[in-house]
């Protein structure tokens, strides 16, 4: 009885199913991360493919092998791609493995339709025009440095920045820019703010000094402090919030003609259902297919479904 394996590959995470022909999954397997992105060529290509084997677990029949991975991009380079190829030819799958976005097997995972938009916020951020079930155009998803806005990283970003001009105006340091300062400097950073104006600007030089040490994507960490504070009520943090979600819905419509009506695919924790970015995207998309991504690997396994039997193919389903 031949079968269908799909992946989703992250930075942080790999897993890999084996389905057969009625949608049943007959094994799964996971790895650490593998974005050739953020780890080595190799090393990613060999977790991939060592969730693979260990999923399939001796079973040699694959019709098609779906892989949706983090920082696909990286193999139009041809040494990259070079190593993922040996990678599958290792585990007797050189001529079936097709690898995509995962931006392609989120939407996939939601929805069956085969155009419709996919809009992503986690980390960073990007929407992408989905035809035929491919990626045919994208928005936004231009990086941290020149973009990514109403993603975790701008969230983060913009806690620290609004913390930084009450400090300099004299403004409360309460709510948000009390868990802000909290998180970065710990409990007694607050006990100067409450002091005069000297006492305030060596916080905030401390603060732009301590978050500068650190990688630009943990920025994101405050990502949550603002989820908080907006549901006890925070102005700032609502403000920040409700400019997240007007940013992601602006990325989502400049992938889609003007009177569209296919689906979006919501896809990423800072879209959540219970986000308060999430709630107001959904708000601002009222009377569109609003769907959020169930799990990428399941939709990874049926894009390689419909490629080995056809439209036909049923969904995959867990247990």
């Amino acid at each position: 009885m031949s079968s269908v394996v799909g992946v989703d590959a992250g930075g942080t995470s790999t897993r890999a199913i084996v389905v057969d022909a009625s949608g049943a999954v007959l094994g799964s397997a996971s790895a650490g991360g593998a974005n050739p992105n953020a780890h080595p060529p190799a090393e990613a290509a060999a977790r991939i493919a060592g969730a693979i084997s260990a999923a399939l677990a001796g079973r040699r029949d694959v019709a098609a092998a779906v892989v949706g991975m983090a920082g696909v991009s990286k193999l139009r380079d041809p040494s990259v791609a070079a190593e993922f190829a040996a990678a599958w030819q290792r585990i007797g799958l050189g001529d079936v493995v097709r690898t995509v976005t995962d931006a392609e097997v989120a939407y996939a995972s939601a929805t069956s339709a085969p155009d419709g938009t996919v809009l992503v916020a986690g980390t960073g951020s990007i929407a992408g025009r989905i035809r035929s079930r491919r990626m045919t155009g994208t928005a936004g998803g231009h990086g941290w440095l020149l973009g990514d806005e109403g993603s975790a990283f701008w969230l983060g970003r913009e806690a620290v920045r609004a913390t930084l001009t009450a400090l300099e105006r004299g403004h409360p340091t309460a709510g948000l820019a009390a868990a802000v300062l909290g998180e970065a400097l710990g409990p007694s950073a607050m006990d100067q703010t409450t002091s005069d104006g000297p006492a305030r600007l060596t916080v905030a030089r401390t603060l732009i000094t301590r978050v500068n040490a650190e990688a630009p994507v943990l920025l994101a960490r405050f990502a949550p402090l603002v989820s908080a504070a907006t549901r006890t009520g925070d102005p700032v943090a609502r403000e920040i919030v409700a400019e997240a979600a007007t940013h992601l819905v602006e990325t989502a419509r400049a992938t889609r003609e003007p009177k569209e009506k296919t689906p979006i695919v919501l896809v990423g924790g800072v879209l959540s259902e219970d986000s308060p970015v999430g709630a107001q995207v959904r708000a601002r998309l009222t009377g569109l297919d609003v769907l959020t991504s169930s799990d990428g690997v399941l939709g990874a396994a049926w894009l390689a479904a419909v490629a080995a039997w056809g439209e036909a193919a049923p969904r995959p389903r867990r247990g």
